[in-house]
């Protein structure tokens, strides 16, 4: 994939959506969600990165804003091998935003809706995965409010 293209099955960023965001270059859009919009951004070296973008209406409250930077800063302590790395963040911007490494490929909830039920033996191994970077995840003083198929 040539650096700022987006893979063929992904979706091209919409009208409304950013081109450019804290130095990184939007290629497509990744999904939504009650907190933003994520996105597949490349870095200027073209390195591929997820990039969660505030809502605008959050970005204007200010209790929102204070949380989110905790949380930025609790993440940026978790380090486990099935965890996405955050990589940059830009908590005091205009428009909040935070990028983590990019892992390609579909979500739980995506694999289950294209393949079906999945074998006990990949179920297995992603409920350890999962596990595992649960306990990161605590060890960090994080709690993760949000585990569900679409997000692993």
């Amino acid at each position: 994939m040539p650096p700022g293209t987006a893979p063929r099955h992904l979706r091209a960023p919409a009208e409304d959506d950013p081109r450019e965001v804290g130095g990184y270059r939007v290629v497509a859009r990744l999904g939504a969600g009650g907190m933003g919009r994520v996105y597949l951004a490349h870095t200027p070296g073209g390195r591929p990165v997820a990039l969660k973008v505030v809502r605008p209406e959050l970005a204007g409250d200010p209790e929102f804003r204070r949380r989110f930077a905790r949380e930025v800063a609790s993440a940026q302590r978790i380090h486990g091998l099935f965890t996405a790395q955050v990589l940059d963040s830009g908590a005091d911007a205009p428009t909040p935003w935070l990028a983590t490494a990019y892992v390609p490929g579909p979500s739980l909830q995506q694999a289950v809706h294209a393949y079906g039920p999945l074998p006990v033996r990949t179920v297995l191994l992603l409920v350890a995965g999962i596990a595992e970077a649960l306990q990161e995840i605590h060890r960090a003083g994080v709690v993760h409010r949000d585990l569900k198929p679409a997000n692993v």
